[in-house]
């Protein structure tokens, strides 16, 4: 049976559009370069470091699977370059079989996860679906909270879709443009669709209580009747004033 029989019989990452690959080693680009196209992925090879960065600033790929143990620039500092450059690029580093230092030390830098050689397809498969994954939930979380025009020292925050305690610092990063802008008004919408659980609420409690803190009024508009009740629990109330529909 050919490896893509095989490959065809399980259940495939969603494929993303570029995959580049940096190793130091011929027989490794050549696996990974045919794993990738079997599941669809549009990959791009680099046989060092310099290439590989190359190679990125050329064509953007979203997920970077890089071997640690290079000559000239190895696979760490081509991550802290990568994260640099685009701090929401999936890093995957390459390590050597047992070697959890540099494992650590990659995530301690910023890499989202590793997988170890011998390459094997079925972790190659899972760290696909991870790296995937958290490109869906970044994008998610950006599109469910979304900073309108700033004029006259008036804002307007929108929320649609979850928030929850990974929009938290999407909601703190809107809620720091509206300071850095010295906003005395600041107008949150939601919308109809918008979701939020406790997490996501403390997090936009704690803004709300900020900016009271601070003086900045803040205005609140599209309150369903739950959120209401859970404005009052929380005392939230005082410190808003709320639009009619």
């Amino acid at each position: 049976m050919s490896i893509f029989s095989e490959l065809n019989r399980t259940e495939k990452p969603k494929a993303m559009k570029k995959v580049l690959v940096i190793d130091d080693e011929p027989s490794a680009l050549k696996l990974f370069s045919m794993f990738l196209k079997a599941y669809g992925y549009k990959s791009f090879e680099a046989a060092s470091g310099e290439e590989g960065l190359d190679i990125f600033k050329a064509e953007s790929p979203e997920i970077i699977f890089t071997d640690i143990k290079m000559p000239g620039i190895d696979g760490l500092e081509v991550l802290k370059r990568i994260k640099a450059m685009a701090p929401r690029t999936e890093v995957v580093v390459i390590t050597g079989h047992g070697d959890m230092d540099l494992a650590i030390r990659a995530l301690n830098s910023d890499a989202t996860d590793f997988i170890n050689k011998p390459i094997k397809r079925e972790e190659l498969e899972k760290a696909l679906i991870r790296a995937s994954q958290r490109l869906e939930q970044t994008r998610s979380r950006e599109e469910s909270i979304e900073l309108g025009n700033i004029s006259r020292g008036k804002a307007g925050i929108k929320f649609h879709g979850n928030i929850n305690a990974f929009s938290e610092p999407y909601i703190w990063e809107a809620y720091n443009k509206c300071l850095q802008e010295k906003c005395q008004e600041i107008i949150i919408q939601f919308k109809e669709n918008v979701s939020i659980n406790g997490a996501g609420m403390n997090a936009l409690g704690e803004v709300i209580k900020h900016a009271a803190n601070n003086k900045i009024k803040i205005r609140v508009s599209g309150l369903s009747s739950n959120l209401l009740k859970i404005f009052r629990e929380l005392k939230l109330i005082e410190k808003v004033d709320i639009l009619s529909p």
